[in-house]
């Protein structure tokens, strides 16, 4: 007799949103550090000078994905509450309803912009010949792109070779 096998049903799409926030979120730090990084590179060859400014990219980075992100949220939020009141929906929804509904909205971190700025500056920080370092750099940018889009597609559930 074989065991029962029992599936649980998973809505994957309910973490399209956020999934989709943070592997682009990931995937702009990590591209835009690089392209700082290698344009102050070409002119300055110095460890230190590619490092400082991928460390300003990296903060002023963060900082434009986090306000950008909460104006986002909250204007969906906003446009969707005015609907609510308006009583477009099927029905009223109860206040403890539109509390749950406040949880589920996404989170204006920059957590994942992080992430991904940090890989150029790692990948870097520690090669003091300027060819070198940017050929390291150039790989393993190129591997971690491949690296996020794998996990989004892990993540969601979808064809990993396709992604």
């Amino acid at each position: 007799m074989e065991p029962l096998e029992l599936e649980v049903a998973v809505a994957y799409w309910k973490r399209a949103q956020w999934l989709r926030a943070a592997v682009l979120d990931a995937i702009n730090g990590l591209l835009s550090t690089i392209l700082l990084m290698m344009g102050v590179g070409a002119v300055r060859k110095a460890v230190k000078s590619m490092i400082l400014i991928g460390i300003a990219g990296t903060i002023g980075g963060a900082c434009s994905m986090t306000i950008g992100e909460f104006v986002s949220v909250y204007s969906q939020y906003d446009i969707e509450m005015s609907q609510l009141k308006r009583g477009g929906w099927e029905r009223k929804m109860s206040e403890s309803e539109i509390e749950e509904k406040k949880k589920h909205l996404p989170s204006p971190l920059a957590a994942a912009f992080v992430v991904g700025a940090v890989v150029p500056l790692l990948a870097a920080a520690f090669i003091k010949n300027y060819w070198v370092r940017v050929g390291v750099v150039v790989a393993v940018v190129s591997f971690a792109l491949l690296g996020f889009r794998g996990l989004s597609a892990v993540l969601g559930r979808a064809p990993v070779v396709k992604s």
